[in-house]
């Protein structure tokens, strides 16, 4: 059955890993946690003299450096004087040069947000009129491109390597005491350990590069280095390291002194202690309270995980916005749990694949984990629930905004792994009642055996005096030929030594093959599988999470745009809504209709644009995509691609849509009818 499952396994293995990586590279770049909520001069405005100085307002404080605003004129000359200023703690300015002609200027900005993400972007605004630029702005920040998605891994690696190094711990402290002695688990947490110091080392090496220029020589860049020790992420990462030396002798000890006292038995109990045999006193065995060691593991490790998981709080979401002095220590409160609750999987997956056959986790090990994870699962719904409402603020935020959405899926993948935890539940159950009923087939044959040892001593009695029985001559025979066996056997020690682990090697062969034959303990072993392989998809999403700006975030900003562009609208800087009608036939079967394009207010700036799709009688349709894009010939900008989002049927929209300039525009317009039939049509407008 073993032989079977195994292949399963692997595969399953790999097409989790596959789906977590999807996850990471499909994630969306790890900017705008601090968005930019206003400016002056405003987004695309005609201002009629040169202003003294631009300034720029954001979300949430931000940390800036001397290159941080950069302010080009059409020609791509900086024109800009001296390093950024704050105004307040979310306002910074920028000084320009006296005397600045008329046209269209492009302000590019990269800073840090207070949460530690970088945040890039640029616009335009214009003196007396708009002109024609040579500036053209790489859509790509900082934390695109492979340094991105190296500090993104990074990131990863240390949220999963702290859940292992955290949550393996407890499974053993707290559920299965002699795992301590148990290579497998001594390798997986001591791999958590490992994973988690050198994806720190590695995030304070990119740290720099990553919310700077992006490029991979700056990695090593001894300077940017000594910038980055003086933010507060830097900071972070280095108490990271200093608790990682405590978490290193706390592992020693457990794997060492602990482990020598944890019990041999398959669950033990689970402060680690041994029952002392009938009629002895604890005090009699002279060896020292294993209370007070495991009281005090427990403890010590309690304070370096709460630590490390400080060190993420202190340093992200949870440090800005509302309530911060709340929301760290929750922070804290969800990561513990989330690290007891995979973490313990983990170890539970590891121990029963890999784990010996003579100490196998026992059923109550798994009671006990069952018992910790559902007190996880609990408190990570009320840290979840308080979390959500600090980063959302909004129902409409779940939908409307790729933090809630991704929050969706978080959701999801968590009740799934509930409902596969209630099947590892009737498992265990099944593996207890199963176990009961060994136990009392167990005591019948050794009933039988000692009625047959009484039977055979009063036959003994019976027998006269200086007579023995037969079996005694056979068995003295048997001795006989035995000495001489063992006295052939120790003239070659050699050949002994290969018999004797010949043997042990077919015991432990034929103990695992009835361990494996058992169908309880089976399928507890495919349903843990099923939960580690949800918790690896979800450790993903979490990451991601950790990237993507919150959704209260985005939703202010896009009210803060929404004005902006009423404002510009108030001044006359608008040039009306436009509206495009193209027929298309991609060829196939249904494959006619009717695509109509609505930009509002097409102007330089951000725009609203809405995409409807009718039949050949002017019904709305749904097709399976429907994608944009924008280009300014004359000015060899674009093609700019725009994906709008499935509204109702026939209708898609999309918002904030960038304009960088005036111009007669081509709108590209792809419809596709089904698998391979698709057409592309296009109509030109002017915009701004």
């Amino acid at each position: 059955m073993t032989q079977t499952i195994a292949p399963r396994v692997r595969i399953l293995v790999l097409l989790i890993l596959a789906v977590a990586g999807a996850l990471l590279a499909g994630a969306a770049p790890a900017s705008a946690h601090a968005a930019l909520t206003g400016s002056d001069p405003a987004q695309g405005a005609v201002v009629d003299t040169a202003p003294a100085q631009i300034s720029l307002t954001f979300s949430e404080p931000i940390a800036v450096g001397d290159d941080s605003v950069r302010v080009l004129d059409p020609k791509g000359e900086r024109v800009d004087k001296g390093a950024p200023a704050g105004l307040s703690g979310t306002t910074y300015s920028v000084r320009l040069l006296s005397g600045l002609p008329d046209g269209t200027y492009t302000v590019a900005y990269q800073v840090v947000s207070a949460d530690s993400h970088p945040v890039a972007g640029a616009y335009t605004f214009s003196i007396g009129a708009p002109s024609e630029t040579t500036v053209s702005v790489s859509a790509q920040g900082s934390d695109d491109g492979l340094v991105g998605w190296l500090y993104g891994f990074g990131r990863y690696v240390s949220y999963a390597g702290f859940v292992v190094l955290a949550g393996g711990a407890a499974f053993v402290l707290a559920c299965w005491a002699p795992g301590a002695r148990v290579r497998a688990v001594q390798r997986l947490v001591v791999s958590g350990w490992l994973a988690l110091t050198a994806a720190t080392l590695g995030l304070l090496l990119l740290r720099g590069s990553y919310t700077t220029s992006g490029k991979v020589g700056d990695i090593f860049d001894l300077e940017l280095l000594g910038d980055v020790l003086q933010t507060k992420t830097g900071a972070a990462l280095v108490s990271r390291l200093l608790l990682l030396a405590a978490a290193a002798l706390f592992i020693a000890v457990l794997f060492g002194a602990y482990a020598r006292t944890a019990p041999a038995g398959a669950d033990g109990d689970a402060d680690g202690t041994k029952k002392p045999a009938e009629g002895e006193a604890e005090g009699d065995r002279g060896e020292p309270d294993k209370r007070d060691l495991t009281f005090g593991l427990a403890l010590g490790g309690t304070v370096v995980a709460a630590g490390l998981a400080a060190s993420w709080a202190m340093s992200e979401h949870a440090s800005q916005g509302l309530q911060p002095g709340v929301a760290m220590p929750v922070d804290v409160v969800h990561l513990l749990a989330v690290a007891a609750w995979l973490g313990g999987l983990t170890t539970l997956l590891v121990a029963l694949y890999r784990g010996p056959v003579e100490t196998p986790v026992g059923r109550d090990a798994v009671r006990r984990f069952s018992r910790l994870a559902f007190g996880s699962v609990v408190t990570l719904a009320v840290t979840g629930v308080y979390q959500s409402w600090r980063q959302l603020g909004s129902w409409s935020a779940f939908t409307d905004t790729r933090y809630g959405q991704l929050l969706l899926v978080k959701i999801a993948l968590v009740a799934v792994m509930v409902a596969v935890a209630y099947l590892s539940r009737r498992w265990t159950h099944r593996l207890a009642e199963a176990r009961i009923s060994a136990a009392e087939e167990e005591k019948r044959p050794a009933v039988s055996a000692r009625s047959e040892e009484t039977e055979a001593s009063e036959e003994e009695e019976k027998q006269p005096a200086g007579t023995a029985p037969a079996e005694a001559s056979d068995a003295s025979e048997a001795s006989g030929a035995s000495e001489a066996t063992e006295t052939r056997a120790g003239h070659d020690a050699v050949r002994a030594a290969q018999l004797a682990r010949q043997r042990a090697a077919t015991e432990a062969a034929r103990q695992k093959r009835l361990r494996d034959a058992d169908p309880n303990r089976f399928g507890l072993r495919r349903s843990v599988l099923a939960e580690a392989g949800v918790a690896v998809v979800l450790l993903a999403v979490t990451t991601v999470l950790t990237q993507t700006e919150p959704g209260r975030t985005e939703q202010e900003a896009k009210a803060a745009a929404a004005t902006s562009s009423s404002a510009a609208e108030g001044t006359g800087q608008g040039s009306g809504a436009v509206s495009l009608t193209m027929p298309f036939d991609t060829g196939g079967r249904n494959g006619k209709g009717v695509v109509s394009i609505d930009l509002d207010p097409a102007r330089v700036g951000d725009n609203s644009l809405h995409v409807y799709v009718e039949g050949p009688d002017g019904t709305p349709v749904d097709v399976p995509e429907v994608k944009l894009a924008l280009t300014l010939t004359a000015q060899d900008i674009g093609p700019l691609p725009v994906a709008p989002d499935h509204v109702t049927t026939g209708h898609w929209s999309a918002s904030a849509v960038q304009i960088p300039m005036a111009g007669d525009w081509k709108v590209e317009v792809t419809v596709r009818t089904s698998d391979i039939d698709q057409v592309t049509v296009s109509k030109n407008a002017q915009i701004g």
